[in-house]
């Protein structure tokens, strides 16, 4: 039993190694990076036996010492369960991945993985006593910031692309925000917050320009690792446009490994792109330590359409380090692999995570997916927030109107 209900310890630049009090509320560092926390990991691995968490509720807030609330009573919940980890065994028979599993967060509050980020990143913020918050969003960040902000009474703004899904839109002003749309893609949106910020009328929560949204998608990885026995997947595949998530699984790996609870070899991390948008790609088939702006952007997977992320230095050093790969997949394939874990394995999700599939066909296909590996695909939501993703025209028949059953289609 610890003590402490958190053991954050200090904010550290990642790029020029300066500390920062997290006792202040922080956005990036002078040198332009962003902050990560840092814990007492060696008082924290005295004082916690791994085991004791079995006890515990089976949501996000189980592993409180991992994460930056020191109050527990700061926590804003909603009620974030620990998602399941699914095999994909049909699946995994079509691609010869027997180990294939997929991680479904569509079980969180607003549908998706962003509920993690908010959970945290908002409990934070009101700990830290501010008073608004203001974030530039794709669509379902921005729904899951205004869901929590409304729960902690925090007046939120929004600013997201013109063309973002309408459901998320609704959902940010069914709770409370101040939404405006942008003409253009999420970059413009966040210049039209930086003015905003820049006036001082609200604290900045865009991607990675506060420390702490990336703490709540750390328990992606806590949960994945603790749900496979405190071992790592041999590769874990993740649609990444801000990439906050794919950091935070290699965040917690490294924070599980030094406190030696997560055993055997670390994952091999795959960031998955789209070919309308693939700016890390890019930049990891070059060479290169940061990505150039992507001009143009589109794709049907709309979450990741992310033409520069801000943690792009991070995102590719994580990959490199993990001796993981990034792989850009076309709409079409992103489509058919949207249909295939429907039809096959009965699973409605995101056009996001069924391009970690189409991501993970080709990579079986080259080869440098091992068929004896464990692979673990990431869906970061459910496929309701997209219902434009899947077309429905159907007949209409007169009442005691006869029909022919079965017409023989191929659920394949």
């Amino acid at each position: 039993m610890t003590d402490r209900h958190s053991y954050l310890e200090r904010l550290r630049c990642p790029r020029c190694r300066e500390t920062h009090d997290a006792s202040r509320p922080h956005n990036l560092c002078a040198c332009g990076s962003p902050l990560l926390a840092e814990y007492d990991l060696s008082q924290l691995g005295r004082a916690l036996d791994p085991r004791e968490l079995v006890s515990r509720p089976y949501e996000l807030w189980r592993y409180h010492e991992l994460l930056p609330v020191e109050d527990a009573g700061a926590e804003v919940r909603l009620g974030e369960p620990v998602t399941p980890l699914v095999p994909l065994a049909v699946l995994g028979a079509d691609l010869d991945l027997p180990g294939l599993l997929l991680k479904d967060e569509g079980y969180l509050p607003t549908g998706t993985f962003k509920a993690r980020g908010a959970a945290v990143g908002v409990s934070r913020v009101v700990e830290l006593g501010i008073d608004r918050i203001a974030m530039p969003t794709n669509g379902n960040a921005g729904a899951a910031w205004a869901a929590y902000a409304a729960r902690a009474g925090l007046p939120c703004l929004i600013v997201m692309p013109e063309d973002a899904p309408d459901i998320t839109r609704r959902e940010c002003v069914v709770t409370g925000a101040d939404v405006f749309l942008v003409n253009g893609r999420i970059n413009d949106a966040g210049q039209t917050v930086a003015k905003v910020v820049a006036d001082g009328a609200a604290f900045d929560v865009s991607t990675l320009k506060e420390p702490y949204r990336l703490e709540g998608k750390k328990t992606l990885g806590l949960e994945i690792f603790e749900q496979l026995g405190w071992r790592a997947p041999d590769v874990i595949v993740y649609p990444a446009g801000g990439g906050v998530g794919l950091l935070g699984i290699w965040k917690a790996a490294k924070e599980l490994q030094q406190l030696g609870w997560l055993t055997g070899s670390l994952p091999r991390m795959v960031a998955v792109q789209a070919t309308g948008c693939a700016p890390l790609v890019r930049a990891f088939d070059a060479g290169a330590e940061v990505s150039e702006p992507w001009v143009g952007a589109n794709t049907i997977a709309f979450g990741i359409t992310v033409p520069k992320a801000i943690g792009d230095r991070l995102i590719l050093e994580a990959v490199r380090e993990s001796q993981g790969c990034a792989v850009a997949v076309d709409d079409p394939a992103i489509l058919a692999a949207h249909a295939q874990i429907a039809r096959r394995e009965g699973r409605f999700i995101c056009p996001e995570g069924a391009a970690t599939l189409a991501a993970a066909q080709v990579l079986r296909a080259s080869g440098w997916l091992g068929r004896t590996e464990r692979v673990l695909l990431i869906n970061t939501g459910t496929g309701l927030k997209y219902p434009g993703t899947v077309s429905a025209d159907l007949r209409t028949l007169e009442p005691g109107q006869a029909i022919t059953w079965p017409q023989g289609r191929d659920r394949a």
